[in-house]
Order: C-alpha cells, then structure tokens, then sequence
C-alpha cells in the first residue's frame, strides 16, 4: 500500500512537529537531583479529612490512596480504572483495529502488523476528569508508561479525506443506553477534531510500564492522548472512524459535559462543555515525620509545571520544592516544603501548582470553579486537614 497524504489541514497543522513532537517527551535536566518522595526511615501522618466509602467499586477501581504515594510510577495493578459497560475481556487472536471513514485507503490490522509500526514511548499521568468530584473519589490519578505505536501516521497511511471533520473512536465495550424514551445498544465511543487526532502525541498503546497492556486498562489496546483527560483515552480500542459530523452520543454530548454560570456583560449565563484536555492541578499527598522535622510532600500535574506553593492554615503561600529527577511534558511533577515551625494542633495545608506560563490554579471560590455544578473539570486548590501531635 503506497503512503497517502494525511488531509491538507491536518498535514499543515503538524508539519515538523510530526519529527520532533517526541523528542519534547524527554527528560529535562534542571539543577542537581533532588528525589522528593520515595524516603525511607519517616512516620507518615494520616490525614484528619479521608474521603467516603467507594459506592461504586465495580466500575471504579484501585483509587489512589494519597498516603501510600511513594513511587513516581504508578504500578499497573494499583492504577485506578473506571468502566462504563463493564471489562470486556478480548482475545488479541481474534482481535483487530479497523480505521474506516472518509479515508482513501481503509486499513484493517491486527496486532502483529500494528507492532510492525515504529515503537513510541511517553510518561504520562491520567487522571479522571471527575476527579476530586465528590466526597470519595480524591484519587482518580495515576503515572505509567506508555508504548506502542504513533496514530499520526496510521492515519496519513489512511489517507484523511478533506471534507472530514473529526475522528472517532469506539472501544469493544457495549450498553444500554435511553434517549427519548428509546433503548439502544451502543459502543462506548468518543471523538476528536482532525486537528487534535492528529497530534503527533497520541499514540495506540499496547503496552504499560513495560509490560503488556493489562485487561482492566484496555487491552488488547487503548487510546493514549497525553495531556486530556482519562475519558479520551479509549480502552479497548476496536474502530477508529474519521467522520464528516460530529458525534453526539452519551460521552460526548450528554455526559462529561461541564456546565458552567457566569456574568457576561452584567447578565447571568450559562455555558456547556464537553471534557476535554487536563486542566492544571497539585495536590498534597502526605505529611512525614522524621525525628522533630516534619515535611509536606504532594504532586502537580496537568500542564508543565514552573512552581507550586503551599499555604499552611491561613499562613502565606510559601515555595516549594520540585523533584528533578523525573520531569516530563506530561507527568506529574512531585514536590515537597520542609514545615520548619509545626506547632502541636490541628493544622490545614493547601497546594497550588503555576505552569511554565504563569496560570495558577484557581481556588475553590475562583468563578471559574465556584460557577460551576457539574463534578467533573474540579481543579480547585485542595486543602487537607493534619494533626501534630504534642
């Protein structure tokens, strides 16, 4: 099959940044090393604030317990999972990945031919887009590595017709679903824009920290689209569509949407939107003791992180330290904030993280958050609650 032109629009908008887009995803040296979590020898305090009992653990799993967080990759088997029509289990020998649409050359492949494709690795941190959405489900995040080969390019070879305006993609699991008063059956299914499928990032992943993609997390493959929320990272990935309409099903249309109030020109509005790219975001993980030295430890991630600052009750917000020995585009950064006057007491601690651009993440009484009431996009400042001990 000769290599087809990926559309005009798309092949304009990646350019050069199909050749270099992977080489961002290396590691950044900055200074000397300084390891932030990971120790050994310190008595890690227990949060006074824990979140509520898992209502749900047959579609949610393995949420991250904050105080356990030592490891800047998270294992396959502690890393949570969410499912919508439960956990297919396929048969990679019985399996293939479709690309159909408005393509000139239709493509169907199995696994042996996709790994025929060059070999793409990214670190990156997934997080829920409900995460930190309600009472109980503080932590829907998780760092890995991810394998497998590029999209980009399996849809140049496609060849994107150019009257097509997104790409779709449909995972095996399967349910029910009501719209007006009729029950169909449908793919968990969600779409980009050509622009945003053709990114030189997303991959078609077959592999997690190095090791074949775990069934719970998408196997035989999965969607990684570093930098957006879990939602677009379809698992178990079976179809992928190029489309001329969009695609308004369940996931993109009526669930993981936003809706937002705001002022505009002195009147109340209301705004609509579907989840889409990770927003910024820190957390603190925990607080250790070692002898009388007490230390605050968290992480940030969501956009490239410059700093994060700490605030201690209502004290000001004080610079912390970042981990240089793991620094990826789209990992989490971890950082820590020696706590030099802990007094005995109950104590709050608040992080912000700030990008390389200089947005801070916003408070919780920031309109943009404070507006809003949907669960899901909830990148507020966190504030946990400590108890020092006389």
């Amino acid at each position: 099959m000769g290599r087809q032109g990926i559309s005009r629009r798309a092949l304009l908008k990646t350019g050069g940044a199909a050749l270099t887009g992977w080489a961002l995803l290396s590691t950044l040296q900055v200074g000397a090393p300084h390891r932030v979590l990971a120790q050994t020898g310190v008595e890690v305090l227990p949060w006074l604030d824990q979140p509520a009992e898992n209502p749900v653990p047959e579609r949610v799993r393995n949420l991250l317990e904050w105080e356990k967080l030592d490891s800047w990759q998270t294992p396959p088997e502690q890393f949570f999972s969410v499912a919508h029509y439960g956990y297919p289990e396929l048969d990679v020998n019985n399996w293939q990945l479709e690309i159909a649409g408005l393509v000139d050359n239709p493509m169907t492949l199995t696994m042996a031919e996709l790994q025929t494709w060059p070999r793409q690795e990214v670190d990156f941190t997934l997080e829920c887009s409900g995460n930190h959405g309600f009472g109980w489900n503080w932590g829907l995040v998780g760092n890995a590595r991810w394998a497998g080969t590029a999209l980009a390019p399996l849809l140049q070879e496609a060849g994107i017709k150019d009257d097509a305006v997104e790409v779709a993609f449909y995972g095996a699991d399967v349910g029910e679903e009501t719209v007006r008063e009729q029950t169909i059956t449908q793919h968990f299914a969600r779409t980009m824009s050509i622009d945003d499928a053709t990114s030189p990032y997303n991959m078609l992943c077959y592999e997690m920290n190095g090791e074949s993609l775990p069934s719970r997390h998408g196997y035989p493959l999965r969607l990684i689209a570093p930098g957006w929320y879990g939602i677009a990272n379809v698992k178990w990935l079976q179809r992928v569509e190029v489309r001329s309409r969009r695609l308004m099903n369940r996931f993109m249309a009526r669930d993981y949407v936003t809706l937002r109030k705001q002022e505009v020109e002195g009147e109340e509005t209301w705004s609509e939107s579907s989840v889409g790219r990770s927003l910024l975001k820190s957390a603190p993980a925990r607080v250790v003791r070692s002898d009388d030295a007490y230390r605050i430890e968290g992480a940030a991630w969501g956009r490239p992180i410059g700093r994060v600052e700490v605030q201690i009750d209502d004290g000001p917000w004080q610079a912390a330290v970042l981990d240089t020995d793991n620094v990826r585009r789209f990992s989490w950064r971890f950082w820590s904030l020696d706590w030099l006057d802990a007094e005995p007491g109950e104590h709050t601690i608040t992080s912000r993280a700030i990008d390389t651009e200089g947005n801070i993440q916003p408070a919780k009484n920031d309109p943009l958050i404070a507006g809003k009431i949907t669960y899901w996009e909830s990148n507020g400042q966190i504030t946990r609650q400590v108890r020092i001990s006389a």
